[in-house]
Order: structure tokens, then sequence, then C-alpha cells
């Protein structure tokens, strides 16, 4: 299976970490310093990549670990 076409196991739980702080996806992107798309892409499970400095910053603005942000669902 081409790499493109792998389904990885690894859940996002960007909304729900946004609804608990009551920030928006927008927000967030500016705080971050990435854009509202390149977040999109990752709070609806699609990234195939996060880069730690992006995944620290996020964990920064919304005062969490990365566990908060990210679990591993076995298929």
């Amino acid at each position: 299976m081409s790499e493109e076409k792998q389904e990885h196991a690894i859940e996002i739980h960007l909304d729900r970490l946004l609804a608990e702080r009551g920030m928006t996806l927008t927000e967030l992107a500016n705080r971050v310093g990435v854009t509202y798309v390149n977040l999109s892409i990752l709070k609806n499970g699609r990234a195939r990549a996060v880069r730690f400095t992006t995944l620290s910053r996020i964990c920064e603005v919304l005062e969490c670990q990365p566990g908060d942000l990210l679990s591993y669902r076995p298929r």
C-alpha cells in the first residue's frame, strides 16, 4: 500500500481541547504561528506529519501535554 493511502491509528483531540478552553481554531493558529488550513488538516486527522516545534507551540498555547492532544487507537 502506498504511503499516501495508509491510514494511521492516531486520534487528534484538538476539538475537545479548544472547546474546553473557549478558543477558536483561528485564534490558536494565530497564537501558534501556523496557518488555519494547516491546523484544520491536523484537527481533522488528515495530517501526515507534525513538526515538534508546532506540537510544542500548540501544547504551550493550550497548556497541555502531547498526550492530551494525541492518542493511539489500536486497529
